[in-house]
């Protein structure tokens, strides 16, 4: 076989593999506001005008991975600025994760046993409502889940910030709030957030109720900020559609 057709063939391998592999994201913004869009550690961020889409690939093996939505930000043209929520460091860019309160979508790709594992979490408290899922639900727990409550509008005061509510263990930290030296159970704050997203993580040792499987390679995911049915929301969901020209790949 000539050099030639060598590189042929791998190439050609590599195209099927990245055309059919999963782990695909879009993140969509149904707000009717701007969201500076993030994912760490693969995917950097955005800028989100309502009704935009960013698609990104995570390759298998990803793991500590977040996403995330900023608010009210202001970035000159070289990225540099400040938003009010979820801020990381001050760069449209994002390289490490976000300063509370922030919606996260967590994830872990092809993982032991052959599994994805991903949530939504309000540990670093509330700023935007999130739906986080798979575009192709499987059995069992592989199935999207959503946190649209009005947490911004009746989040308690001594949780209320500017644009978003914490997480007790932000405001407070301590064992009681942050498990940090064991184990704990949840409390009246944490009470608060998991009464409104059932499905969420409302405290650091919240798995049972909050922790999801999809089977590797089987699905795509989707994150929406402001989805059908959130309290910020006038319209519908979206397919997803991944134009070439604007997918991601790390």
């Amino acid at each position: 076989m000539s050099h030639l057709t060598t590189c042929l063939v791998f190439f050609l391998l590599a195209f099927v593999t990245y055309t059919y592999a999963s782990g695909v994201f879009e993140v969509h913004n149904n707000c009717p506001y701007t969201v500076w869009a993030v994912a760490t550690p693969v995917g950097g961020g955005r800028r989100l005008e309502r009704g935009q889409s960013w698609w990104f690939w995570a390759p298998p093996g990803t793991k500590m991975a977040r996403i995330w939505g900023r608010t009210n930000c202001n970035f000159d043209g070289a990225g540099r600025g400040w938003c009010q929520t979820g801020d990381c460091g001050g760069v449209l860019e994002c390289k490490g994760w976000g300063k509370p309160p922030n919606t996260l979508a967590e994830y872990a790709l092809n993982q032991f046993s052959n599994l994805d594992f991903w949530d939504i979490s309000v540990i670093d408290g509330f700023n935007i409502p999130m739906s986080f899922g798979p575009t192709n639900p499987g059995p069992g727990k592989c199935h999207p889940i959503q946190c649209v409550a009005n947490i911004n509008g009746e989040c308690p005061g001594s949780l209320r910030v500017p644009g978003g509510c914490n997480n007790p263990c932000t405001t407070f930290g301590g064992q009681q709030y942050c498990c940090t030296q064991g184990p704990c159970g949840p409390t009246d704050l944490s009470r608060f957030f998991k009464q409104r997203c059932p499905d969420a993580y409302s405290y650091p040792q919240d798995d049972p109720t909050s922790t999801f499987t999809c089977q590797s390679w089987t699905t795509d995911y989707k994150v929406m900020f402001c989805p059908y049915g959130s309290t910020h929301n006038e319209t519908t969901n979206f397919p997803l559609e991944i134009p070439t020209s604007t997918l991601e790949v790390a």
